[in-house]
């Protein structure tokens, strides 16, 4: 196996072992593009699961600090690390700035630095750097005509994040980082020792429906901003939407009961999806 293969063999196991629905929105891809969009999702994971998986802060910035300089080595043409490798070939096709792959690992570092939130416009950082530099790149990736599209995926990325925030509201508190604002949390009544403690209340539920109707409005915003030219080419972009959607709606189906469980789509129902959607996009 060349180094090449190597590289995106590496990236590729690490995308299907996460079950992500972005890896059901490649499937469909042309291999080029495919190889570009999982060694970018690669790299997304390695740089979050260093927060999530690394109990202490001081070794996370460490390791956070060696991929800042992982990066750097990858423009400079000489990466060590098969995901980097792998983004060399993806940077020789498509526009790949490094500063954006840094702003992903700022948005990583705001994880051990603020593990909390006052309103939804500070919120709004963390989830540019994390989800909407993610989404412009990815829409480099799909190929575009318009530069609306870039609108278009900068509030699709956002979307995408929302949607995380409520799926994973009881994990993210037992891991002790609340991400809904804390104004939000007071004005309907829901505290921070409710989330932890996997407490329902209807004043949570009514919380849950406030975040569900920013979320989908957020990706209407999207989809309005996406022009017809490209709406082939950013398929692969409307599929993790369309699952992403499936999946606020089953959490709305089942009461919002996101406390105390993580509720997902099977994989086979995210490949139906997945294939409804290129066909129709």
């Amino acid at each position: 196996m060349t180094a090449n293969a190597s590289a995106n063999a590496y990236c590729q196991e690490k995308a299907a072992a996460s079950g992500s629905s972005f890896y059901y929105s490649f499937l469909f891809l042309e291999p080029p593009r495919r190889q570009a969009i999982t060694a970018l999702y690669a790299f997304c994971r390695e740089v979050d699961d260093v927060v999530d998986e690394c109990p202490d802060p001081a070794l996370a910035a460490a390791k956070l600090a060696w991929w800042r300089n992982e990066v750097a080595a990858l423009y400079a043409g000489s990466p060590s690390h098969p995901v980097t490798q792998a983004l060399t070939e993806a940077m020789q096709k498509f526009s790949i700035p490094q500063e954006q792959l840094q702003e992903i690992i700022d948005g990583m570092e705001m994880d051990l630095q603020q593990a909390r939130y006052p309103d939804f416009k500070s919120l709004h950082l963390y989830c540019y750097r994390v989800a909407s530099v993610v989404g412009l790149l990815a829409a480099e990736i799909f190929g575009y005509t318009d530069r609306r599209t870039l609108k278009y995926a900068h509030d699709l990325g956002l979307a995408f994040q929302l949607t995380n925030i409520i799926r994973d509201v009881g994990e993210d508190a037992r891991r002790g980082r609340i991400y809904l604002p804390q104004d939000e949390l007071q004005k309907f009544g829901v505290t921070e020792a409710d989330l932890i403690a996997s407490h329902y209340s209807e004043n949570f539920t009514a919380l849950m429906r406030f975040q569900l109707h920013r979320a989908r409005a957020m990706y209407a915003q999207a989809f309005a901003q996406l022009p017809q030219a490209d709406r082939k080419p950013q398929r692969a972009g409307l599929i993790m939407a369309a699952i992403y959607q499936a999946t606020l709606n089953e959490i709305e189906h089942d009461g919002c009961q996101v406390l105390h469980q993580r509720i997902a789509l099977t994989p086979l129902r995210k490949l139906w999806i997945a294939g409804r959607t290129w066909l129709s996009a």
